[in-house]
């Protein structure tokens, strides 16, 4: 019991708390915080919330926010006695307390305590249970409010009562005839559901899913009770990764979401969650989620209705990424609102759709709503929604799309020419979307893509213009030279026009970017522009303003590129400016400012190569520092329950001594500025020659430290591509630059590298190795690029130490084995995503650079590799299967078809090699059939007789390629090139055992090659040598040889000059002049 002077003292300065004067506050304050750090508060505090008509309700509720704060700390301090006292007394106030805050006030004192009795209380369930069978609503509420804020207590401690739980309290609560309990009971349920969310212990409470989901559906319709329907929605977030949720409520919860999203009378941010749920869910669960049919047309359908009847741009999601252009579209409003829109919501999850969940469920639905909506003439809302729709899911279904840019590329143009200024914005969108990431393919579209989108720029619509610029920066980064040519001139002027004409930065920044893009594309044929376009970027490179800095490194950026483009002897006048320029930049605050400059030292690294290196003394300390510093820190977490009189939290409390209750905040802007310092100082190993060695040791050592213990992907990535770079600046000095080494030759007396080689490839490797076995996949591909480009530069010796672990880890990756795969697969299985479904499984990138790898190998290795080819064999082979996506078939047939080339795989052909051939070639993708008829060709090459009884067979699989139309797309001229050249190959390993009265006719028919100018020499030298044998079957074919042979030789042939010269030689021997 306290004193009563205790007690009025208390109140008075509880009452302080109270006042509208921060003095006041502040005062009462320091005088209560010595005070709360005696026991004897706790008695004070409980006399005045118990003071009902003694003391203001508003004292009452101030009191119980600090005995909340503070009981832990003093409740063991209390005899056995006092304890059960306190209990009783705090139960007998929450039974007749009318005061909803000062109850709600000692709801959370009873929460603190239920975690401090370690034995239970008893008393408290008791009391639970008596209340909810109560006549009275607000004592049934009141139960169900004990139960929520005692959440974590429960769950750990009671899991025994979860059944009775359910039945007694949960499920009655749930169907309450009054609106408030119901409440409450979601409330409570939900929350006790999220923390069981990825316990076994989640399934006793699922079945509940539904009536849960019944009265939020009520709340919605009757009211938008948003309080309600946000904390549902938490629950389906939480219970998205949860293994325990089948099909079936995963259905339940994205109806639901829906209803959300598709009422416009609840707040968008609301609607958002609801979005994020259909997202996650999408994440977690792709292959039960996308065996839902009918539940994704539906999703999508919403989707695509949203963005068709939102007046919002539906290019946002390109122009909202530029700060530049939201901040001048705000035009200086103080009001900035980042809330999210109808589009942005509908955009967002139909991206995370068509990213996650596997391409045979999202890619058909998603081209159905956008084709008919792009051929809805009569509503440009409803083909602005099918052209950003196709842009919207280029990145994720980019395989399916490539297979199908012929059918796609004039609805795209099409809509690029629309009368309506959304719909053309959103083509460019669109286009831009493609270009990024449907290369190569987007490539061959060029001649008809270019012309329109230059067009563009002259648009009357501002943000038409700047997404035009958009699609040119991704469009050009991959042409060659020739296919720009033709609009180089005006298109380069126009872009320059722009830059000067207008005053709209984000216009300025994208123009600049197009014209990087479009110097990268013309590579020395943009030398007449650079004097004038480096004195615009002049201009921009001296912007002193904060808020151009953008723009000034964006120029920056551009300097960068055209030094790429024309190289060195031309970028020479320029590359002292354009480093001060950088330089300065790193001077500035500005994460951006340095993170362009970094981006331009890699580039002027890779141009000036040894000319770079005096400035190495200046640079790579400060990149090594950037590369070890610490982008995140800690803050003290933000107590969202009770975040009233921060002051007076306990600060004795031992958790905040050891750290808790601290948060880790990452500045993202560091993180991307620490990306480009290692991207930076791997291109300057790479390219400055032996200047760089000096460095080695420091670059490594930081290397290797964030490697190791950096947490974000981007970062190993990024480390990843740069270690191998490291060994250059040793093989430069140690060994004029190369090192000759021997194919499977790994015999210490033969070992060519000198210590200092050795010792950095074996640090580098032991590195990537680790790597390898990273959680993150882009991490592990790009180790083992990494690994691959070593062992290729190095040769065999360098797997002297490290041979069987690289190999165990790629092996099993192969078999799925790795830790980056495990989680994934193990989290399908709980969830029901894996076994006979292990197909529905999506290509993924990081296989192609495994093949790749085991590919290096048997380039390195040689025959050392034959003891370990069975089990490689068969593991790629798997990617193979006809159920396989087309990528990764295509992946196996080019991978098995590099081992081909490089080992015996005799003991192979019948049982594998023939089979998977065979397979390949009936193959409906051309991609797949073209790897496989270079499979063919080469093991007939390698092979020799031990196939030869094969041929007819081959032959006949072949022939459908010598079909396919030039005038068809890249791949499918690939397909028919590699179906020449495999036959060509077959005649030369063994020309009786090839019908050439039957094969010659549509060989040289299918000639010259189209696309694979890689296969002219094999082609030819096959035919070179039949007609010096005077082979008749040729020679009776010598009106189209002719044709062949001086279509070859022309000067627009792309046929290497040796080869042309032996043509020609033998042109000439027969007589044929052009």
């Amino acid at each position: 019991m306290a004193s009563q002077d205790d007690v009025s003292q208390m109140a008075s300065l509880l009452l302080g708390l109270t006042q509208p004067n921060t003095e006041t506050i502040r005062h009462a304050e320091a005088t209560l915080k010595p005070i709360l750090k005696d026991p004897r508060c706790v008695p004070a505090l409980f006399e005045i919330i118990k003071g009902r008509g003694n003391h203001a309700d508003s004292v009452r509720h101030v009191a119980t926010i600090l005995l909340r704060k503070r009981i832990a700390s003093h409740y063991g301090k209390f005899d056995k006695g006092q304890q059960v006292q306190l209990k009783s007394e705090l139960l007998q106030v929450l039974a007749s307390e009318t005061e909803r805050p000062v109850r709600g006030g000692v709801v959370g004192i009873v929460a603190v305590l239920a975690k401090q009795e370690s034995e239970g209380w008893e008393g408290l369930w008791q009391f639970v249970a008596a209340a909810a069978g109560d006549t009275n609503a607000e004592a049934r509420e009141l139960a169900f409010w004990l139960l929520q804020e005692t959440t974590e207590t429960i769950g750990l401690h009671l899991q025994d009562q979860f059944t009775n739980m359910r039945d007694t309290l949960f499920a009655k609560g749930l169907q309450d005839p009054e609106t408030v309990v119901q409440k409450a009971t979601v409330k409570a349920l939900g929350q006790l559901m999220s923390f069981l969310a990825n316990e076994p212990d989640i399934q006793i409470f699922l079945g509940q899913l539904q009536l849960v989901l019944q009265v939020a559906v009520g709340r919605l319709q009757q009211e938008n009770d948003e309080d309600t329907i946000a904390t549902v929605l938490d629950v389906l977030y939480d219970l998205s990764y949860s293994p325990s949720v089948g099909p079936g409520q995963l259905k339940d919860m994205v109806q639901f979401a829906l209803l959300c999203i598709q009422n416009s009378n609840i707040d968008i941010t609301i609607r958002d969650s609801a979005a994020l749920v259909i997202a996650t869910l999408a994440e977690a669960k792709p292959k039960t989620f996308g065996k839902e049919d009918a539940l994704v047309v539906t999703v999508l359908e919403t989707l695509f209705t949203l963005i068709e009847n939102s007046p919002e741009s539906a290019a946002g999601a390109l122009l909202e990424s530029n700060p530049a252009w939201k901040e001048e579209e705000e035009d200086g409003d103080d009001d900035i609102n980042d809330s999210p829109t109808e589009t942005s919501m509908a955009q967002g999850t139909l991206d995370m759709l068509a990213c996650e969940l596997p391409k045979k469920y999202i890619f058909g639905p998603c081209m159905t709503r956008c084709m008919a909506r792009l051929s809805n003439t009569q509503s440009a809302s409803s083909r602005k929604a099918g052209i950003a729709g196709l842009g919207v899911i280029a990145e994720g279904c980019s395989e399916p799309l490539r297979e199908h840019l012929t059918d796609l590329i004039p609805h795209v143009l099409a809509a690029a020419g629309d009368a309506d200024a959304q719909v053309r914005e959103c083509a460019c969108f669109a286009l831009g979307q493609i270009s990024e990431h449907c290369q190569p393919e987007i490539l061959g579209y060029s001649n008809q893509i270019l012309p329109i989108v230059f067009s563009l720029l002259d648009d009357a619509t501002m943000s038409v213009q700047a997404t035009s610029c958009y699609v040119l920066e991704m469009f050009c980064e991959r042409l060659e030279p020739e296919a720009v040519r033709p609009l180089l001139d005006p298109l380069v002027r126009k872009l320059a026009a722009m830059l000067e004409a207008t005053t709209k930065r984000a216009v300025q920044e994208m123009a600049v970017a197009a014209l990087a893009a479009t110097a990268v594309a013309a590579e020395a044929e943009f030398t007449p522009y650079i004097g004038g376009i480096a004195t615009l970027m002049n201009k921009f490179m001296g912007l002193q303003e904060e808020h151009l800095y953008s723009l000034r490194g964006r120029a920056l950026e551009c300097m960068g590129h055209m030094a790429i483009a024309v190289g060195k002897q031309t970028f020479r006048p320029y590359f002292t400016g354009t480093m001060q320029c950088a330089c300065e930049g790193l001077a500035t605050e500005s994460t951006d400012l340095h993170e362009f400059a970094y981006a331009v030292f890699a580039n002027l690294s890779k141009v000036m190569g040894e000319e770079f290196a005096p400035v190495l003394p200046e640079l790579v300390p400060h990149l090594v520092k950037v590369i070890g510093a610490n982008e995140g820190h800690m803050e003290k977490a933000e107590d969202t329950e009770n975040s009233q009189f921060g002051s007076l939290d306990d600060s004795d409390d031992e958790d905040d001594e050891n750290g808790a209750g601290y948060v880790l905040h990452v500045r993202t802007a560091l993180l991307e500025a620490k990306k480009g310092a290692i991207t930076a100082i791997g291109e300057m190993g790479l390219h400055s020659g032996s200047a760089f060695v000096p460095y080695l040791e420091q670059v490594m050592e930081v290397l290797c430290e964030a490697g190791r213990t950096h947490w974000h992907p981007i970062i190993k990535c990024e480390v990843a591509e740069a270690l191998p770079s490291m060994i250059t600046p040793s093989i430069i000095a140690y060994h004029n630059g190369e090192v000759n080494w021997q194919k499977g030759d790994a015999n210490p007396d033969n070992n060519p590298l000198s210590q200092h080689t050795s010792g950095i490839t074996a640090a580098v490797l032991t590195e990537l190795v680790e790597l390898m076995q990273e959680e993150e996949k882009e991490t592990v591909g790009k180790a083992c690029e990494g690994i691959q480009s070593v062992i290729e530069l190095v040769g065999p010796h360098a797997l002297s130490d490290k041979a069987p672990e690289i190999l165990k880890c790629t092996h099993d990756l192969l078999i799925r084995k790795a830790p980056c795969q495990e989680i994934d697969d193990a989290f399908e299985q709980v969830a029901g995503g894996l076994g006979e479904d292990d197909d529905d499984n999506d290509h993924e990138v990081m296989m192609t650079a495994v093949c790749d790898l085991v590919a290096g190998f048997t380039r390195v290795m040689g025959i050392h590799f034959i003891q370990y080819l069975p089990d490689f064999l068969t593991a790629i082979l798997a990617y193979a299967k006809s159920s396989r996506p087309v990528s990764d078939r295509s992946m196996a047939m080019g991978c098995v078809s590099e081992l081909a080339q490089e080992m015996d795989v005799s003991s192979f052909w019948e049982s594998q090699y023939k089979p998977a051939i065979l397979q390949g070639l009936a193959d409906p993708d051309d991609n797949v059939r073209r790897n496989a008829a270079f499979g063919c060709g080469v093991c007939c090459e390698k092979l020799g007789d031990k196939v030869v009884q094969d041929y007819p067979t081959l032959l006949q699989a072949l022939s459908p390629l010598f079909s396919i139309k030039a005038t068809n797309t890249e791949s499918t001229a690939a397909c028919r090139d590699n179906g020449v050249a495999a036959v060509s190959r077959m005649i030369m390993a063994s020309t009786q055992n090839v019908p050439l009265a039957q094969v010659l006719a549509p060989l040289l028919q299918a000639l010259p090659l189209q696309t694979d100018m890689t296969e002219n020499e094999t082609v030819y030298t096959c035919l070179l040598g039949l007609l010096q044998m005077n082979q008749p079957d040729l020679l009776s074919q010598s009106v189209e040889l002719k044709r062949v042979f001086l279509e070859a030789t022309a000067d627009n042939s792309r046929v290497a000059n040796e080869i042309k010269e032996k043509l020609k030689l033998a042109s000439e021997s027969m007589g044929w002049v052009a």
